[in-house]
């Protein structure tokens, strides 16, 4: 293709040079002027033509020649067939130096009349160079050219002491580049490097990071691409970006190839409407014949990562093409400390700042979103003028993430400010009178997002299950901020709405999920999801009665047991709603000098 482009324009180059020179050779480098015969008879009578020239059969030229060397030419237009001409140009002695006039080659008419044709095929072949970046590895003159990014060893800087707070995901990846570094060490003993790792868990959990610190802490070449730019609407492009890919891994092996969303193209084959016909399915063949073929990949360790690891190709899951299947989850306690350490080594921060604390507070975070809450504080700093970050602009940060930036332009009347006094004071007491419930963090009253108020607990440990008892306290805790309406100010509102949403929900999880019903013992009634996507119950008309009533009984319980509470600490709750509408915010040791001393 290279070698055709350049003829081709090699070709039109000479072409236009030769019509230049040919209208050079005809018309002179002079100026030209179109008379009538008689008008060019008596001009050539007055001033003497050098040369006549007869163009074709009705075309004379005639050439005039200044002191100064310039050329006017004149034309006139006659049959030249006539011989009356011949006489009057002899009787006028118009003849010195007369060319006899030849006919034009047929060729030359023939390649005249394709000029332009040539010229538009070059400037479109050309603009398609232009577009797929040369016709070197990788381009295509069409579809454009493969967008993969290749970051050789010496700019790859990150490595595993820059990713915190995925130990497990780092010690399964650690082999991967003693693979990479010493493959001999196990091919001696029989053991072939792994050909492919699956890196799967939520957004934001640093998969990217991982596969980029395997490739920096093997020093070998990394070669970037998302699953998305190997479909094109054109059907074989995937697959040709696909073979691109991998011939240029094999001329820098060993490497580490990393496919990230690899769900764009990896999905299960047979599904919709073009099933088994469309681009996405033979992109996907084509890289299941890459990564597992005829053809030995010796030293290409594939690294491939989605958060959909549910929808992908059986065959692109099994041995031998992704060997290894590595969750990255989000982090727990002490991966968010570690986390917030690496964060925050560039950041100037105040003694009294307790990572630690900040972690705890931070539970079901990301990676991703640790390092925007670390960013949100030095913000938050730099705008006070601050010499460094301090634990308030943490609180504040966190605040933000979680329920959006403090709604100041919206003013609320006294009535709903000493309403959400008493909602809020009523889940603080509640919550810290139970047992089963996380400490109270920090209570207020000031608005954020689409909540009035918030009342913050700071969880002391992550827990990954959840006791009956546990989840009936939380139902209480979640009534307390409407009970405590009902029983001081004598009114319901809407503000409870989300707390009866989530107490409601958590109610029937625990009956038709996690067996915690008397009545209806250790079974699941959970809704499933048929193959038509009609809901399909599972269960008779009666269970679904008792699952309404158990439902029902185990909030109203939780309702009746937090309203006693409030009852019997009523001068705690009007203290607290009083010392709310004074500072609008009050933190945990705030709230544990109100309800000892009342």
């Amino acid at each position: 293709m290279k070698a055709a482009l350049n003829w081709i324009l090699i070709i039109v180059a000479c072409l236009t040079l030769a019509t230049i020179f040919d209208g050079i050779a005809q018309n002179g480098n002079g100026t030209k002027k179109n008379v009538t015969l008689t008008e060019f008879i008596s001009f050539a009578e007055k001033e003497k033509f050098s040369e006549v020239v007869f163009i074709d059969a009705y075309t004379i030229i005639g050439k005039l020649k200044t002191k100064e060397g310039a050329v006017t030419l004149i034309e006139t237009t006659a049959d030249t067939n006539n011989p009356k001409i011949f006489e009057l140009i002899q009787k006028n002695k118009l003849l010195p130096g007369y060319v006899k006039p030849e006919r034009p080659s047929v060729l030359l008419n023939l390649m005249v009349s394709l000029l332009p044709l040539f010229l538009l095929i070059g400037f479109f072949l050309l603009v398609f160079r232009k577009q797929s970046g040369g016709s070197g590895s990788g381009g295509h003159p069409f579809f454009g050219k493969n967008n993969v990014k290749l970051f050789n060893k010496h700019s790859v800087n990150i490595t595993f002491e820059n990713v915190a707070g995925s130990e497990e995901a780092k010690e399964e990846l650690e082999e991967v580049v003693e693979f990479l570094k010493k493959p001999d060490k196990f091919k001696k003993l029989g053991g072939r490097a792994p050909k492919g790792v699956l890196l799967q868990g939520p957004p934001g959990t640093g998969k990217t990071l991982l596969a980029r610190a395997v490739a920096g802490e093997a020093s070998v070449p990394f070669f970037f691409i998302s699953g998305s730019e190997f479909v094109e609407m054109f059907v074989g492009v995937g697959a040709s970006r696909v073979r691109e890919l991998f011939d240029q891994a094999k001329r820098n092996s060993p490497c580490v190839i990393f496919i990230d969303e690899i769900d764009a193209v990896g999905k299960q084959r047979g599904i919709g409407l073009n099933a088994g016909h469309d681009e996405r399915e033979q992109t996907l063949n084509q890289l299941l014949v890459e990564m597992d073929g005829f053809q030995s990949n010796s030293g290409i360790i594939v690294i491939a990562a989605t958060n959909r690891a549910d929808v992908l190709d059986k065959a692109l899951l099994r041995p031998g093409r992704f060997d290894r299947l590595v969750t990255v989850e989000n982090p727990d306690l002490k991966g968010r400390e570690a986390i917030l350490k690496v964060h925050v080594k560039e950041v100037t921060l105040d003694d009294a700042v307790d990572l630690k604390t900040i972690a705890r507070g931070t539970t079901g975070f990301s990676g991703a979103e640790l390092e925007n809450l670390v960013n949100e504080a030095a913000i938050s700093a730099a705008r006070k003028d601050k010499e460094k970050v301090e634990m308030s602009d943490f609180e504040y940060a966190r605040d933000k993430l979680l329920m959006g930036a403090e709604r100041k332009s919206r003013v609320m009347s006294e009535t709903e400010r000493r309403t959400t006094a008493y909602h809020e004071a009523g889940h603080a007491i509640v919550g810290k009178m139970l047992q089963n419930t996380d400490p109270i963090h920090k209570v207020t009253i000031i608005p954020r997002g689409r909540a009035l108020g918030v009342t913050q607990t700071l969880p002391e440990e992550d827990r990954l299950s959840m006791t009956k008892e546990r989840a009936e306290d939380f139902i209480a805790f979640l009534m307390g901020g409407r009970i405590a309406e009902d029983i001081v100010l004598n009114q319901v509102t809407t503000g409870a709405s989300n707390d009866i949403e989530r107490a409601t929900e958590l109610a029937r999880r625990m009956v038709v999920e996690w067996g915690m019903s008397e009545k209806l013992g250790p079974l699941n009634y959970s809704i499933k999801q048929s193959t038509h996507a009609e809901q399909s119950k599972g269960h008779s008309e009666k269970i679904s009665e008792t699952i309404d009533e158990e439902i029902k009984r185990i909030v109203e319980s939780n309702y009746s047991k937090a309203k006693d509470i409030l009852i019997s600490k009523m001068n705690s709750l009007h203290e607290m709603a009083k010392v709310l509408l004074e500072k609008e915010t009050i933190d945990s040791e705030e709230v544990n000098r109100i309800i000892q001393i009342t």
